[in-house]
């Protein structure tokens, strides 16, 4: 499969756009001034312990505090050598094939699927952490929204081919690397290189790697941790010890193999950078990264652009004449198939089954560009027939495969709905190239005038009820004054002569539509 990584640099934003058959299968934007936080390495001050949450606030140096929950919180949390069994995957790459061990459970150690374990059975956490201490903490998850970056106090560094994690002591193979021989040599390799403590996961990108290249690799991050730890002893109060590459640089660390046919970089300065990270962590490639130079914008050249501000919208149409709708929410995600104007050509049951199939598709494509992230409901056009549902999730799951982020699925409901989880990473596209309605303040709808109308109306009435005048004066927006001299007209006859008073309207072209004030006249 033809692969290719564009990445596209301006002194606002950087974008890496990864193609497969010059077809768009993922974007990572992060603008200059909002850079992602994942990954970077802080020290934290404790603000507040909560017992009845198992969690506690943390203090990184950020405009909101941080949070941190019991089952991310390693025992002696405040020094950087103290070891013992993790219960999280805290590795946040853009490699999401990786496991901290190789048991039947991919992606989590088979002891705890969410740290939920401790608060049950192990240490509580204000046995861990006091209000005040100082603690080593990695940003787990980018602030989102209202919420602050969720932290962990188990560092992991991804190298190229290996993820160091000092606070652990196992070793890890990814499940991409399905050989039992090359799995057998790569932990020879590993164990006979790592350090006396630390764990490690070896990643997909190791596969037929040579042993001087994951000896280099161990070594560059267990001098990495070195130089963390003594960065974590010299600063005093809260704030950055170690900040994660730039986005272009984790891309190509974690995306660029023997597969990648080219890399295109349309920035000299960055095409100087990243020629020398190339050649210094893999120099077998150096020969694919090109410096793009023509007039024309570099992401025009594939389209690129064109269908970002395809996967922003609400509405995707499919080649049928289908659509699908995507809603996304803070909890979750919402994803609704419809037949739109495809009629099909046999029968319903064979119309509605091609749909879903075209729709499964574009489904996991849209996942993977808009990298939408937790619960995830895909409302399926119903199917009559039990091997049609099959057939439909089954293709579901294959087109899954293809997705880097860990996804799980379950079995269609009798409604025609499946429920998914997609590891979140990093924010969804939609977050970071959109912000909330400031009209409709991120409801995505706005009263009808109709609505404030009878808001007005009973406003008044209850006004009246209580005070004696002769008159109101109504101050509102155009559109609303308009909209009842014309179609409620009847209704303000009938409220002036019942209340005997006189509802004067004045008109506020600066007011929200929905906005309105009553004063007595």
């Amino acid at each position: 499969m033809a692969s290719e990584i564009l990445i596209n640099v301006r002194p606002n934003e950087t974008r890496v756009a990864v193609l497969e058959n010059k077809l768009l299968v993922d974007l990572l934007i992060e603008p200059t001034r909002r850079k992602g936080l994942a990954g970077s390495i802080f020290r934290g001050r404790v603000l507040r312990v909560l017992p009845g949450m198992q969690a506690a606030f943390v203090d990184i140096g950020l405009e909101r505090a941080a949070f941190l929950y019991v089952g991310d919180v390693r025992e002696d949390a405040s020094g950087t050598d103290a070891f013992f069994v993790e219960d999280e995957e805290t590795h946040q790459s853009l490699d999401n094939d990786t496991a901290p061990n190789d048991e039947p459970s991919e992606g989590q150690p088979a002891s705890s699927a969410s740290g939920s374990s401790h608060q049950m059975t192990g240490p509580q956490i204000q046995d861990l952490l006091k209000e005040g201490q100082m603690i080593l903490v990695q940003v787990a998850k980018d602030p989102l929204g209202t919420k602050g970056a969720r932290i962990t106090t188990h560092v992991s560094l991804p190298g190229r081919y290996v993820v160091y994690m000092p606070t652990v002591t196992h070793l890890g193979i990814s499940r991409r690397i399905e050989s039992e021989k090359e799995r057998e040599r790569l932990r020879e390799i590993v164990e006979k290189y790592r350090p006396s403590k630390g764990g490690f996961i070896v990643r997909t990108a190791c596969e037929g790697a040579s042993e001087e290249e994951i000896k280099a690799d161990i070594r560059y991050l267990s001098l990495l941790y070195q130089e963390i730890s003594r960065g974590y002893e010299k600063r005093k109060g809260a704030g950055l010890v170690h900040n994660e590459l730039d986005v272009e640089l984790r891309a190509l660390r974690d995306l660029l193999n023997e597969d990648v046919d080219r890399v295109v970089i349309d920035d000299a300065h960055a095409f100087r950078k990243i020629s020398k990270f190339v050649s210094q962590f893999l120099p077998k490639l150096k020969s694919r990264v090109e410096h793009y130079q023509k007039n024309s914008p570099l992401f025009d050249q594939y389209e690129i652009d064109l269908e970002v501000s395809r996967s922003i919208g609400r509405k995707v149409w499919l080649k049928s004449g289908g659509y699908i709708i995507i809603d996304e929410a803070e909890a979750l995600v919402v994803v609704d198939v419809n037949t739109g104007r495809f009629v099909g050509k046999k029968d319903l049951e064979d119309t509605i089954l091609k749909t879903n199939l075209e729709a499964v598709k574009e489904i996991a494509h849209q996942l993977r560009i808009r990298n939408c992230g937790g619960i995830i409901i895909v409302d399926f056009i119903d199917m009559e027939k039990e091997t049609n549902k099959e057939k439909v999730l089954q293709t579901l799951r294959d087109e899954l495969k293809k997705d880097r982020a860990k996804t799980s699925v379950s079995s269609m409901s009798a409604l025609g709905l499946v429920e998914m989880t997609r590891k979140r990473t990093r924010p969804s596209l939609v977050r970071v190239m959109c912000n909330p309605c400031s009209y409709c303040d991120g409801k995505g709808y706005i009263k009808s005038k109709a609505t404030i109308s009878n808001e007005i109306f009973k406003e008044i009435e209850r006004l009246a009820s209580s005070k004696q005048f002769a008159s109101t004066v109504v101050h509102c927006h155009p559109e609303i004054a308009d909209w009842i001299y014309d179609e409620e007209s009847e209704m303000l006859e009938y409220l002036e002569k019942k209340l005997s008073i006189r509802a004067i309207f004045k008109v506020e072209p600066n007011y929200h539509i929905e906005q309105y004030e009553i004063y007595k006249g």
